[in-house]
């Protein structure tokens, strides 16, 4: 039986030289993203380097709503980055883990670590409780609870810390920089652009994501953030995440790079494509 794509090939005769073609496509289109990935790391290590460090945090005072710690006390450091332990960060660091699932608060605590050893090693400096804040919370948006209806995961996770943070009296002009960096964390080309923490959590994340940069980091301390904060089946966790963002809540993927993989997976995923939509617009020409 012969089974026709949309081009007139046929599965059989053709169909080898068909998934070879393909491969190579993939390839060649994996080559370029990364490349594109890899101008926004080294635009965030270069542009950074000029940013003035943050000031330092003021006493912050206990939020009355709690926010115990669970799961046990993090590390003191991984490969020589600190993880800093005021108030917020550990109830912040408790307020992740306990909202995520285990595979997913590693991936936010490796974002955090990455970050900093890229930073750390081009000697760029930053407030670092800040750059944690930014990172540990930043997945907020891909946890059911958290969710809205119809906001893109990045806005809805800048709410969730934002007011996480409200409710600890964290002082309004840091959590500006929280929300900034959680809302363009998907975004390197812009991220890039502004105030080494929330290059930070773009560029750590990223390199989380798809690798990007992590020839930077020397073996050593790849080797102990991945022990400390093991993989654990990200990569798959990660495609689901985003297909149940497809399926739930589909106009929130619209001219976003989630719409791709509902595209991939989908039968008959209707969310329009940036070319449906200009030439949908009501004019005559």
């Amino acid at each position: 039986m012969r089974v026709f794509d949309k081009s007139g090939f046929t599965e059989g005769d053709e169909g080898a030289g068909r998934d070879e073609e393909r491969a190579v496509s993939r390839r060649a289109a994996l080559g370029r993203g990364a490349g594109v990935a890899a101008i926004g790391l080294a635009a965030a290590l270069t542009g950074a380097v000029s940013a003035p460090a943050a000031a330092a945090a003021p006493g912050w005072t206990r939020g009355a709503d709690g926010g115990g710690e669970s799961g046990g006390a993090l590390p003191r450091s991984v490969a020589g980055i600190r993880i800093p332990d005021g108030e917020v960060a550990r109830r912040a660091a408790a307020f992740a883990r306990e909202a995520s699932s285990g595979t997913l608060f590693n991936h936010v605590m490796r974002s955090y670590l990455f970050g900093c050893a890229l930073f750390d090693g081009r000697g760029i400096p930053y407030d670092r409780e800040l750059a944690f804040l930014s990172a540990v919370l930043h997945d907020l948006g891909l946890v059911e609870a958290y969710r809205t209806p119809d906001e893109c995961f990045e806005l809805d996770g800048a709410d969730a810390a934002q007011r996480f943070l409200k409710a600890r009296h964290v002082p309004d002009d840091r959590i500006a920089v929280v929300w900034d960096a959680i809302a363009l964390h998907t975004n390197v080309a812009v991220a890039a652009r502004k105030r080494p923490e929330i290059a930070m959590v773009s560029v750590g994340s990223g390199a989380d994501f798809s690798g990007n940069g992590i020839d930077r980091i020397p073996s050593g301390a790849l080797e102990e953030i991945l022990g400390a904060f093991p993989r654990e089946g990200f990569k798959q966790d990660a495609v689901d995440t985003m297909l149940s963002l497809c399926r739930t809540k589909p106009m929130s993927v619209l001219m976003h790079p989630f719409a791709e993989v509902g595209r991939r997976h989908i039968p008959g995923f209707a969310v329009p494509t940036v070319e449906d939509l200009v030439l949908a617009a009501p004019f005559a020409e």
